[in-house]
This record gives C-alpha cells, sequence and structure tokens, in this order.
C-alpha cells in the first residue's frame, strides 16, 4: 500500500468510519500512523470522542494513531495573510491597503477555499509525514476533492504562463534601460520569480505525490444516487490520470433473521433485497473491487465498533501493490 491514502466519497456516505477505521487497522498492524481530516463537518473528533486541531496529537486509548483536523476557514485566512505578506515586500507602501482591500474581497470567492485547503494537505503530505508509515486522508465530498486532485496540474500550467510573462517584462525593462549603461542584472534575484519557482516546485511535488504514493478509494452507499456519483467519480479520476484504487459499500441494511415476521421485517427483506441489486451493479460494472460490505450498527461507531469496522476491511496495510 501506498504512503499516503485518501477516502472519498459523496457526503455523508461514512468516509470518515471508514478512514478512521481503517487508520486504526494500520495502526494496529504496527505502522505508526496519522489521519487527516480535510472535510469541513470534522467527524474524526466524533469518531475517537476527542479534539482535534491542525497538530497531530495522538488518539487516546490507541497506540501508534494519530489524527489531525484541517480547518477550511483558517486555511483560507492563513493563505490569504501569506499572500498579503510576501506581495506588501515587493510593493510599495501605496499600494499596501489596495492589496488588502483586493485579499479581504477574494475570501470568499470560488476558488479561495480549494486553493487554501489544498496547500493544507499537500503541505501535510510534504511537511508532516516523516514520522508516519501512513497518511490517510478523509476528504471533503467527492466533488471538492476532484477539484482539489485537479489543482497540481492546472496551477503548474498556469505558474509556468506567470514566469514567462515576468521574464519578458523584466527583459523588455532592462532593454528599455540600458541606452549607454550596462545592462542591470534584474532577473537574478528578482523576488517574484523566485515565489513563482517556489510555487512550482509545490505543485511538482504535489503532483508526484498523488501520481506516485498515494493510493484512492471511494466510499458508497447501497442506493443508486450514491452508485451513480461513484461511477462518474471513477471517470474522473481517470482523466486525472488517479486510478481508484477499491470500493467500500457502508451502511448496508441488516437482514433479519427467517423467524422474524411483520411489518418491520418485510420493509427490511425488501430494502435488504434492493441493495443486493445495486452491490451486484457495482461488482459487475465497475473495474475498482469491491473490498467491504460493511453494515449499519444500532449506534454509533466509536470503540470496540471502530474495531469491527476494521475487521471488515478488507484492504491489507502492508501490501505494496499498485493499480
Amino acid at each position: 500500500m501506498d504512503r499516503f491514502v485518501f477516502f472519498g466519497g459523496k457526503g455523508g456516505v461514512g468516509k470518515t468510519t471508514v478512514s478512521c477505521a481503517y487508520g486504526y487497522k494500520c495502526a494496529n498492524a504496527g505502522l505508526r500512523t496519522l489521519v487527516v481530516s480535510t472535510d469541513p463537518a470534522h467527524s474524526v473528533s466524533d469518531v475517537f470522542d476527542q479534539r482535534f486541531d491542525d497538530d497531530p496529537a495522538s488518539v487516546e486509548g490507541i497506540d501508534g494513531l494519530d489524527a489531525m483536523e484541517i480547518d477550511p476557514d483558517d486555511e483560507v485566512q492563513r493563505h490569504l495573510d501569506e499572500i498579503r505578506e510576501g506581495l506588501s515586500e515587493q510593493v510599495s507602501a501605496a499600494m499596501v491597503s489596495e492589496i488588502n482591500r483586493q485579499l479581504e474581497m477574494s475570501h470568499g470567492t470560488p476558488g479561495a477555499y480549494e486553493a487554501a485547503l489544498f496547500d493544507a494537505f499537500v503541505g501535510v503530505m510534504r511537511e508532516e509525514s516523516d514520522p508516519y508509515d501512513r497518511v490517510v486522508f478523509d476528504t471533503a465530498p467527492t466533488g471538492s476533492t476532484l477539484r482539489l486532485l485537479g489543482l497540481p496540474e492546472f496551477l503548474g500550467d498556469w505558474i509556468d504562463r506567470l514566469m514567462y510573462k515576468r521574464r519578458q517584462s523584466i527583459d523588455l525593462f532592462e532593454k528599455a534601460a540600458i541606452g549607454d549603461m550596462e545592462a542591470r542584472r534584474v532577473m537574478e534575484g528578482d523576488p517574484v520569480l523566485a515565489r513563482l519557482e517556489d510555487r512550482k516546485e509545490f505543485f511538482e511535488y504535489a503532483g508526484e505525490a498523488l501520481r506516485e504514493e498515494s493510493a484512492f478509494f471511494l466510499v458508497l452507499n447501497p442506493d443508486q444516487l450514491s452508485v451513480n456519483e461513484t461511477e462518474r467519480a471513477i471517470g474522473a479520476f481517470a482523466e486525472r490520470d488517479l486510478a481508484v484504487r477499491g470500493l467500500v459499500a457502508n451502511k448496508l441494511t441488516p437482514e433479519p433473521d427467517d423467524d422474524e415476521e411483520g411489518r418491520g421485517a418485510r420493509y427490511l427483506r425488501d430494502r435488504v433485497a434492493t441493495e443486493r441489486e445495486r452491490i451486484e451493479q457495482v461488482e459487475e460494472g465497475f473495474d475498482p473491487p469491491l473490498l467491504a460490505a460493511i453494515e449499519s450498527r444500532t449506534r454509533e461507531v466509536r470503540g470496540d465498533l471502530l474495531a469491527e469496522v476494521a475487521a471488515e476491511l478488507d484492504v491489507d496495510p502492508a501490501t505494496p501493490e499498485r493499480a
């Protein structure tokens, strides 16, 4: 298994439960493991009944398992503050107030959330992962996750264009300023180019880590809407040259005993039959294998129930396999 493992899927399918169960499974297998939540719902704290923030902390009662939660709003503000600080060092004092105004306006614009969250989870991969054998990401719903995973290629190309334009601008400035004087070495040490180079390296690392060191799993529920979205997500991952390693069906209805009768038992049998059709649709029609079919519990998945769910996940933490 790869070092970085992502669990995604439609909102509400149980990604957090599966992510935490897999983290438990890895830790129980002797791997030092970090579970990272990038989902705004932040249910990791609920599963472990312990409050987490953006610094890794040990999960009480589970040796070798740490967890952290990335707050999207905090990351957007931190992201904008870093931009503000970098630009303020490169422009005149008269421009600083205008920069601040523009950045405040951009706080709620489309893309600000994704860009900040992308920086945060790639930062975890790059700077927080060294002590760990496995880093498990509990991601945002599928659409947001796919936008995040598409950023390295999109923003990498954008950075290349910005660097080209910046070099053109510096070159024209030098030519216009030469006259009878020797050209000034403006290109060397240019702070804008230096920052763009840093960002280019960041995106290159992200793209390589996602392609070469990451495994992606999708969690689904046995209903048609969830199955349809999973099918679309598999195609979207393929378009980004990222293979989905496997599928996990969650929240299946337990079947009543044979001797149970009555309206409730009939309802459950009908529901189980419908869910089985959806599971067969997944098993026969989708390329990624179905690795687990997890039944719903009567209470929240915590403690001993987390161990039960982990045991049902047919994902060997130590298996070095690639799609």
